[in-house]
């Protein structure tokens, strides 16, 4: 009999919580019984194993990320967008380790996996919408941006940065408005 109260959101809650302690390599369905109080089989109940439990991980910590990125941007438009999305990154990655590294994982293409994936990429269109590119211009923004923002992350996140000036802070501001600049310069399409 599974534990009164446990439900797949619960399940999924308390595997981000124990990423952000221990790291997401620590995210097993073992530990995770461990830390719910219950024999594994009652997590089957719940999730259906390691692979869909790492897909909810991955789609539950995107959609976190993508609440968090769309209230940084609300409002805001061009350089003040591109820098509150790119802060929501990189704060969500401080704040939230494990959740940062289930949004970085392979997790199976599920509709969830993939609808929160998509979000991003909406949310990365909204903000360089007013920079006013055509296609296939704004494709090419979108995995620009994307991969300026997580590498920068996920860089900073190994400790890349920290044995180096000047400091990281100031190349991180430097990098983004040197993106501002040569977003704004360019041509549509």
């Amino acid at each position: 009999m599974t534990r009164a109260g446990l439900t797949p959101a619960r399940v999924v809650a308390a595997g981000l919580d124990l990423a952000d302690a221990d790291g997401l390599g620590a995210v097993t369905v073992s530990a995770l019984a461990r830390r719910l109080g219950v024999q594994v089989p009652s997590l089957y109940a719940h999730v259906g194993g390691s692979g869909d439990l790492a897909s909810r991980l991955t789609a539950t910590a995107l959609d976190e990320l993508a609440d968090r990125v769309t209230e940084a941007v609300a409002g805001r438009a061009r350089h003040d967008a591109l820098v509150a999305m790119a802060d929501a990154y990189r704060d969500f990655a401080v704040a939230h380790p494990g959740r940062w590294q289930a949004t970085r994982q392979l997790a199976g293409p599920t509709t969830e996996v993939l609808a929160a994936g998509r979000r991003h990429a909406e949310l990365a269109r909204a903000v360089l919408r007013g920079y006013g590119l055509g296609e296939p211009g704004a494709t090419h923004a979108v995995r620009l941006l994307g991969s300026v923002v997580t590498g920068w992350v996920d860089s900073e996140q190994r400790g890349a940065f920290a044995h180096s000036e000047p400091e990281a802070e100031s190349s991180w501001r430097w990098t983004l408005d040197r993106l501002d600049a040569m977003l704004a310069g360019s041509t549509p399409g």
